[in-house]
């Protein structure tokens, strides 16, 4: 099935947006390891974003089959190596994914930020975005290839070089709190911030570091429930669900006006 996406011309741009998926995305609520019925799932919502003709890339997380940081604080494995194993991780889901994308027929490709050739292309940013102009799924694995950074920071950073206008975090609730609603009655949803507000509030959306890129790049985020079917679409559609956090409307301008 042939993508809509054409490349870009300046009367037609394509939008190219980020998704950010957690490793526990592919695992079962209480599971470990890569759930087929996840994966399906994750597939079915990639196909429903990839019809609609937006350019997609995917920066997936590993924690479903090693969390680096646990390893860490356990003390036997000094951080860095456990970091390159949190790494590792990620590559074992984007491969998953990569092979049920094309069962569904939609073409897609891997990359690494680790020299991991047998199994994904080194990512190469004027590669990456020539893959999304021909309508190819690309899926980002490795992190940013360095310890000491997390994948959020991975998708803030793979977003800025890749001119995507959003960033879609999945999650398993519906948007940002003022509390954790499984332990608080009281708490309230968002449904938009600043990116100031969120740091002043200190909500904990993405880890310091991405949320300062996408401020700096004005980058919005848009934070949603994963586990509602079509909720990708929805959100490339237009619809607002879950939470949009971006930079002040004047801000927004002033970039605009001055870029």
């Amino acid at each position: 099935m042939a993508n809509q996406c054409t490349p870009s011309t300046p009367a037609q741009k394509p939008l190219r947006m980020l998704l950010k998926l957690s490793g526990e995305a592919f695992c079962s609520s209480d599971g470990f390891g890569i759930d087929p019925g996840s994966l399906s799932h994750i597939a079915e919502e990639i196909r429903l974003a990839y019809e609609s003709g937006v350019q997609l890339a995917v920066v997936v997380g590993g924690g479903n089959i090693i969390r680096g940081a646990d390893l860490a604080a356990s003390g036997d494995i000094e951080q860095s190596t456990a970091d390159y194993m949190g790494m590792l991780g990620t590559v074992i889901n984007g491969s998953a994914l990569r092979e049920k994308l094309v069962s569904k027929g939609i073409d897609s490709r891997v990359m690494s930020a680790l020299e991991i050739r047998a199994v994904a292309e080194p990512f190469i940013r004027n590669r990456a975005i020539r893959h999304l102009e021909k309508g190819r799924v690309v899926i980002l694995v490795a992190g940013t290839g360095n310890p000491f950074f997390t994948t959020d920071t991975c998708a803030a950073l793979r977003a800025t070089e890749l001119g995507c206008s959003l960033l879609l975090k999945a999650t398993k609730v519906d948007g940002v709190y003022s509390a954790d609603p499984n332990r608080d009655n009281s708490a309230t949803r968002y449904e938009r911030l600043t990116f100031d507000e969120a740091l002043a509030k200190g909500l904990e959306i993405m880890d310091l570091t991405a949320i300062a890129m996408c401020r700096e790049r004005n980058i919005p985020v848009r934070v949603f429930k994963f586990e509602e079917p079509g909720n990708i679409a929805r959100v490339i559609a237009g619809e607002s669900i879950g939470t949009l956090i971006e930079q002040p409307r004047a801000t927004q301008s002033v970039r605009t006006h001055t870029s």
